[in-house]
């Protein structure tokens, strides 16, 4: 199957109010030809209904949508050179496989070998070659998920729209088809934009990533940049799990920003240097150091093993500090005893440079939840 050269899309200052309530306020959006682009937030923070605004499906209230330069905006969908995939798939149950993939070329003058030809191409890319006579129901969920993939892009799009296509899968098949959707991205080389509320989908497929909260974009930028260096609270909550704490800055020190966390002093040699006044503190479970009760050194907190959990290749431990709070850290499952019982004294080790320092902001409940459950 040929790949084309993918559209660029163009979001601004797009809003989209439903009555009194504003789903998208004022977004401001910019993604490249042939980049894997995810919007991703919890529920209600509008990345779905900014996918609909692409697709057509929804017309925004302010803004523009372009679309290689051209604005989309009162453009009806089946004028737009994009195709969407949906959750449900959306497939037709009396078709057979080749016929739902070919459902798109009726409305194209082809001819019947033609027509045969680009389904072939259409399945091998998704490798569903040999399933040409099935049905739906004689199919799993991901080799539905598949046809329903072939039959968006048999028809060439610009830009193709996902809006959580695994998200009725299991997480074994989940994991296995984000790696499949990244590699028919790169090989078809069209833009593909992909609303998740899985951080691990996101983190997996994308080359850069939208973090969305309340119709605004919070961040933007590649996985690993987003991960390492969150700008915001609700970014380095929501994102993965974060240990947050609140800390009192007193400006900048040589090797960053000096902090206060209850009676202790550290220095966080990341994110806002010159802070002062009340902050957050971020620091990622796998980057937190333990140590026995009589270590010294910099950037030392003493605390207390509250709990050790077993999650196979990695051991979390979860620690009770002086100062008051409850912090997560995550050992790597080396096959020895465990190194920490429950109910042992322990320093911990902030590390200056994975210590970060950002402003007091809201925190994702999401995030919040998720820290909670391990």
């Amino acid at each position: 199957m040929a790949g084309r050269e993918g559209g660029e899309v163009q979001l601004i200052d797009l809003v989209k109010r439903f009555g009194d309530f504003t789903a998208v306020d004022g977004l401001n959006l910019q993604m490249p030809r042939g980049e894997f682009f995810s919007l991703l937030g919890p529920s209600g923070c509008g990345k779905t209904t900014t996918l609909r605004m692409i697709a057509g499906f929804e017309r925004p209230t302010e803004g523009q949508i372009l679309l290689d330069g051209a604005d989309m905006a009162s453009t009806p969908p089946h004028k737009r050179n994009v195709n969407t995939v949906f959750q449900n798939y959306a497939l037709f149950p009396h078709l057979t496989v080749e016929k739902n993939v070919a459902f798109g070329l009726k409305y194209q003058d082809l001819g019947k070998q033609e027509q045969a030809t680009r389904v072939g191409e259409a399945l091998e890319l998704v490798r569903l070659t040999g399933f040409e006579k099935r049905r739906p129901s004689q199919l799993s969920g991901g080799q539905q998920q598949r046809v329903a993939l072939a039959r968006a892009l048999i028809l060439n799009p610009a830009v193709l729209l996902l809006d959580e296509p695994l998200g009725a899968l299991d997480a074994k098949l989940r994991k296995a088809l984000q790696i499949e959707l990244k590699a028919i991205q790169e090989e078809v080389g069209i833009t593909f934009i992909y609303v998740t509320h899985d951080q691990e989908e996101a983190l997996t497929m994308s080359d850069r990533i939208a973090v969305m909260s309340n119709g605004r974009v919070e961040q933007i930028g590649p996985p690993k940049e987003v991960y390492e260096e969150p700008a915001t609270a609700y970014v380095a909550d929501f994102l993965g799990v974060s240990n947050l704490m609140d800390a009192d800055a007193d400006g900048a020190t040589a090797g960053g920003c000096k902090v206060r966390h209850g009676d202790f002093e550290l220095i966080a040699g990341q994110g806002e240097e010159d802070a002062r006044g009340a902050v957050k503190l971020c620091i990622r479970p796998e980057r937190v150091e333990l140590e026995p009760a009589d270590a010294t050194g910099p950037n030392l907190v003493p605390g207390m093993v509250e709990r050790v959990v077993y999650v196979g290749s990695v051991l979390h431990v979860l620690v009770n500090l002086a100062p008051g709070d409850k912090i997560q850290v995550w050992l790597q499952n080396e096959g020895d005893s465990v190194p920490f019982a429950q109910g042992a004294p322990v320093m911990v080790r902030f590390p200056q440079e994975a210590l970060r320092v950002l402003p007091h902001g809201e925190v994702s409940e999401e995030g919040f939840v998720a820290a909670q459950a391990h």
